[in-house]
């Protein structure tokens, strides 16, 4: 009389061959992560790019109708583009700002959220020598490298 062992199935995943294959998923989900981050971050960089471009065409408007740029009293605020670009008071809008990207002191933010920055100090209106300063520091706020920031000069 010959015994029948009572064997366990030849297909089944060992504990090792199971922890194999979820290390392997979880490198793979991190590389699609890394690559993410970067498709946020160009994203990013591309929306501001147009942002600055388009804020520059309506500062251009604006000149021709008012004969100067807005005039700036604070330093590096964007807070008069706002006021001047997108009145209130029922003026000519030369560009429409998400008021969901404007900070409590009407700072516009770029999508790395950090205020956009604007200079121009009015010292030789209407003589086509006056110019300003756009940027954005493309989310490197501790970087004092303009080269890395987007800007319209």
């Amino acid at each position: 009389m010959t015994l029948r062992k009572n064997h366990r199935a030849e297909s089944a995943f060992t504990l090792v061959e199971l922890l194999i294959v979820i290390a392997i998923i979880a490198i793979l989900a991190s590389l699609v992560l890394a690559a993410a981050n970067g498709v946020q971050k160009k994203g990013a960089r591309s929306r501001t790019e147009g942002e600055i471009a388009a804020i520059v065409a309506a500062m251009e408007s604006f000149k021709a109708d008012n004969g100067d740029y807005p005039t700036n009293s604070l330093t590096n605020s964007s807070a008069c583009l706002v006021t001047s670009l997108m009145p209130t008071n029922g003026g000519k809008v030369y560009y429409e700002f998400k008021t969901k990207w404007l900070d409590a002191n009407t700072n516009y933010l770029d999508p790395f959220g950090n205020s956009y920055n604007y200079i121009y100090t009015n010292g030789a209106p209407n003589n086509g020598t006056n110019n300003y300063d756009l940027w954005s520091t493309a989310g490197n706020t501790s970087d004092p490298n303009p080269t890395h920031w987007i800007k319209n000069w």
